[in-house]
């Protein structure tokens, strides 16, 4: 599977704090339907600040990171996450790329494909990540989630090369919802795949590269929002989840 491009945006959707329920877009929707604060004020901030971070630092990048962190709330909300499961798995979704903060320009931006020297700098991100919401003791959980963001369940992935189970429930939905949301976005260099052929490659990819199980709840979240596979089920999926 290709490398998939990244994009950084804002978000105020928040996790409900309601049980689980089965997924469609009327679901989708009352993910959100109250607002709870991200923990305490000062974790809020925190956020606020490193968002305006990323938006600083990639300001062509659009709202993929909204994209992804609307899905993978709806796929942990799927999975029967609880309510503080979902919020750190929102924050984690948000922040996932958030070491990008360190990556040099001539890495992130370079046109072409990377050499083995840029790609273990570009791997560095998620160490980086992680080190960056370790320094606020409340988003420890969130920082285990973005440090296992690309691990791959053969244990393919980064930096750790953990495997199945291994791999926190967060880091495998972020990794298929970051997969997902690239492949249905337009780049410059590529037009976007269709659904139906996004979901296919999720499905290729199942028990490689993704959990099976996440990929199962993307395909059940598609299927229920009573569209066709085309890419405007994207876009309805955001119209349902703001």
């Amino acid at each position: 599977m290709p490398k998939l491009a990244t994009m950084i945006t804002f978000t105020d959707s928040r996790p409900s704090q309601s049980a689980p329920t089965a997924a469609g877009p009327a679901t989708w929707g009352r993910v959100y339907a109250t607002k709870p604060e991200h923990g305490s004020p000062v974790t809020a901030q925190t956020r606020a600040a490193l968002m305006q971070a990323l938006q600083e630092r990639e300001p062509e990048l659009g709202d993929h990171v909204r994209q992804v962190a609307d899905l993978a709330v709806a796929v942990g909300r799927q999975l029967g996450m609880d309510a503080q499961q979902l919020d750190e798995l929102h924050l984690a979704a948000e922040l996932h790329d958030v070491g990008k903060i360190a990556t040099p320009d001539a890495v992130l931006q370079k046109p072409g494909p990377l050499d083995d020297d840029e790609w273990r700098l570009m791997r560095q991100h998620t160490i980086i990540g992680e080190r960056i919401l370790n320094s606020v003791p409340a988003l420890s959980p969130v920082a285990r989630i973005v440090r296992s963001s690309h691990e791959h369940w053969d244990g393919g992935g980064y930096p750790d090369a953990l495997r199945g189970a291994e791999i926190p429930l967060g880091s495998r939905i972020v990794l298929v919802c970051d997969a997902f949301s690239a492949m249905t976005t337009t780049r410059p260099y590529r037009a976007a795949m269709s659904v139906e052929d996004a979901v296919r490659e999720l499905v290729r990819c199942s028990g490689k590269q993704f959990d099976a199980t996440v990929v199962d709840a993307v395909r059940e979240l598609v299927r229920c929002s009573g569209k066709q596979f085309d890419a405007t089920v994207v876009d309805a999926v955001r119209h349902q989840l703001n």
